[in-house]
C-alpha cells in the first residue's frame, strides 16, 4: 500500500501508480472504473449491457480489461450510470493515510497537562457525520461503496482492529488515525474484544 505513511504526514500527492513498475494499462483502469461505476449503481451486467445498448459479451470482456473500449461505448455506459464520461478514466487510486499514536504535529497547552494533533482538517463546504464504533472479534463490518467522493476517518480508542479499504485494510492499535476512500467497499475487523473507535463520514 504505497500511500501509507506512518510518519505523520501526508504527501499532498496521489499515488504514483507506475511506481519504478509497468505502466499504467488503460484497459485495467476502464475495467476498474466500470466494474466500480456498475456496482454503486447496484446493477448487474446484463441490465447495464440493456440500458446502454451494448452486448452483454461485449461488457463482460470491458470488465474483465480483455475489451477495446471505444468512445461510443463509454459515452453510452456513462449515460446509463449517470455518471461522467472521464469517471471511466480515472485510475483506481485508493489514498490510505495513517498517523500512529505519538505522530503528528503535537501543539502542548500552555498550563496545563494536556496537548491536541491535528489529524484531519474539514475540506471547504464538507459534511461531517461522527460515530462510536464498538465491535468484537468474529465477522468483519463489510462496508459497500458510498457515494462517490465520501471519506471516512478513523480514531481506535481501545483494542485492535483492521480498517480500511478492502485489501488495503491497516492494523490500528490504540490511538492510530486512518483515513480512506469511503465510496469503495471497506472492512472494519475487531481483533479484540472491547475494540473501540470513532469514526467520521466526510461527505461533500
Amino acid at each position: 500500500m504505497d500511500n501509507v505513511r506512518q510518519d505523520g504526514r501526508s504527501s499532498g500527492e496521489p499515488n504514483d501508480l507506475s511506481g519504478g513498475a509497468a505502466p499504467i494499462n488503460p484497459k485495467q483502469v476502464v475495467a476498474a472504473a466500470l466494474k466500480r461505476e456498475r456496482t454503486r449503481a447496484g446493477l448487474s451486467i446484463g441490465e447495464l449491457a440493456r440500458r446502454a445498448g451494448v452486448g452483454k459479451s461485449t461488457l463482460s470482456q470491458l470488465e474483465s480489461g480483455e475489451g477495446n473500449p471505444s468512445v461510443e461505448t463509454l459515452w453510452a455506459l456513462s449515460t446509463a450510470l449517470g455518471v461522467q464520461f472521464s469517471a471511466f478514466l480515472d485510475a483506481p487510486v485508493q489514498p490510505v493515510e495513517v498517523i500512529r499514536f505519538g505522530d503528528g504535529p503535537v501543539i502542548p497547552a500552555a498550563a496545563a497537562d494536556y496537548s491536541a494533533t491535528l489529524l484531519s482538517t474539514a475540506r471547504p463546504g464538507t459534511r461531517r457525520d461522527m460515530y462510536l464504533i464498538r465491535a468484537e472479534p468474529g465477522e468483519a463490518r463489510i462496508s459497500a461503496p458510498h457515494a462517490r467522493g465520501v471519506v471516512e476517518l478513523v480514531v481506535l480508542s481501545a483494542g485492535r482492529a483492521n480498517v480500511g479499504p478492502t485489501g488495503s485494510e491497516v492494523e490500528l492499535a490504540p490511538g492510530d488515525y486512518v483515513s480512506y476512500a469511503g465510496d469503495v467497499e471497506h472492512v472494519f475487523a475487531a481483533l479484540e474484544p472491547g475494540t473501540v473507535a470513532v469514526m467520521i463520514s466526510e461527505s461533500t
